[in-house]
């Protein structure tokens, strides 16, 4: 017998799935984002470059391959990458580029609660601007969704602001100086990091790390007189549109193309990955993949697997559509079954939910089945029906029953 792999999931009912997905797909569309659609399959160097080295996701999450030309392809981790080496290549107008995708991404992580193998995400993104009030938009617009579409109350914003290329590098080496200081203090792990790629010792889930880095310098502490303008400005906008956010000097990212605005949500309901959806500003990823200009830009992405989770938890209170009501049509003999899809195809017509149970068996036990498939109606098609040309529907809440025309079943269905 087979069974999935570590770390994928079956979902079996996608009604609360596709409720999510159709009220994010509504409420982007309000914002004119167009949705697009980038393979799943792209060069390793895509991630590579744009990701950084260093980073988890490329030196041990990416599922690579070699094809028989010799090209290293890899299934995507992100989508960001793609999106912009979509954008390169079709150069679409007007600018921003506004747009959004959903599907699967795959990590080779370490699978446990709200982190899976393959995984699938909302992704969004505004190409070609360089406005923080762009951000400022961007941001209220998840929280909106959030907290206004989904009604979610236990989950948390936080924000930082990295800077530019300069303040980065500033940044690290007083961070650096800091680190040494404390080097016994830290594991082997962020000791390599503060040596490649130094702003992953945030990054880190230990407690004698994180404990340690509690007094360590703050990026903020160390932007430009622009930057600390765009970081003020970026808090006042966002206050001004009411969205509640905490400050979290230690919020990085993960990947390497992050500059300026990085945000997360973050929900306690999650356990130990409790980021939901996080992003933020890339303003030199379309020169790093091998643009001429750069194309500042913003995006984030929403874990669909860890969203559902959350919105499971308070799903009485949405309005999730229900499914038609069913109405199941049992033929008593063989000699009725051609009767049963004839009548079948008629109230599919007119878009009544209607399915036919056409396994032989007792009265009794296809009774039992179509109250077990959620039926409203059954309706019973026996030799008196056929040579009557009539039908006995059945109320399965009142146990009610009526003989009418075979005709007449749409409209009284329908009443």
């Amino acid at each position: 017998m087979f069974q999935r792999v570590r770390g994928t999931e079956d979902i079996l009912d996608l009604t609360l799935h596709n409720f999510v997905l159709e009220k994010a797909k509504a409420l982007l569309a309000t914002y004119n984002f167009t949705e697009i659609q980038t393979p799943i399959l792209e060069p390793t160097s895509l991630f590579v470059r744009s990701l950084g080295t260093q980073t988890d996701v490329v030196t041990k999450e990416m599922y690579t391959f070699e094809t028989s030309s010799g090209e290293s392809i890899c299934l995507r981790p992100e989508v960001t990458a793609s999106t912009m080496r979509a954008f390169i290549e079709a150069r679409p107008q007007p600018l921003p580029w506004k747009i959004f995708s959903y599907g699967p991404m795959f990590r080779h992580e370490r699978p446990q609660k709200g982190r899976w193998r393959q995984f699938s995400q909302i992704n969004m993104e505004i190409i070609s601007s360089d406005e923080i009030a762009q951000d400022a938009q961007f941001i209220k617009m998840i929280d909106t969704f959030f907290g206004e579409t989904l009604q979610l109350e236990n989950y948390i914003l936080k924000l930082n602001f990295l800077g530019t290329d300069e303040d980065r590098e500033n940044y690290k080496k007083k961070l650096y100086k800091y680190l040494e200081k404390i080097e016994d203090k830290i594991c082997e792990t962020c000791k390599v990091r503060k040596e490649k790629n130094i702003l992953r010792v945030f990054d880190c889930k230990k407690e004698e790390c994180r404990k340690a880095y509690e007094k360590a310098p703050k990026i903020t502490d160390s932007l430009s007189k622009e930057s600390k303008e765009e970081w003020k400005n970026l808090q006042e906008l966002l206050q001004l549109l009411s969205v509640n956010f905490i400050i979290d000097s230690s919020l990085v990212r993960g990947l390497d193309y992050y500059s300026k605005t990085v945000f997360e949500f973050v929900s306690s309901d999650l356990g130990a990955q409790d980021a939901f959806c996080g992003g933020g500003r890339y303003d030199k990823l379309a020169t790093e993949l091998g643009s001429k200009e750069d194309s500042p830009s913003i995006g984030a992405s929403i874990g669909m697997g860890r969203l559902l989770i959350l919105v499971d938890k308070i799903k009485d209170k949405l309005a999730i559509p229900q499914k038609p009501a069913l109405n199941v049509i049992i033929p008593m003999t063989e000699k009725q079954k051609s009767l049963a899809l004839l009548l079948a195809d008629n109230l599919q017509a007119e878009k009544l939910c209607t399915d036919v149970i056409l396994e032989e068996a007792s009265m009794k036990n296809m009774m039992r089945k179509a109250n077990k498939m959620g039926a409203k109606y059954v309706l019973i098609l026996g030799e008196d029906e056929q040579k009557t040309n009539s039908v006995t529907v059945k109320n399965m809440q009142t146990a009610e029953s009526d003989t009418i025309k075979q005709v007449e079943a749409v409209d009284y269905l329908k009443g």
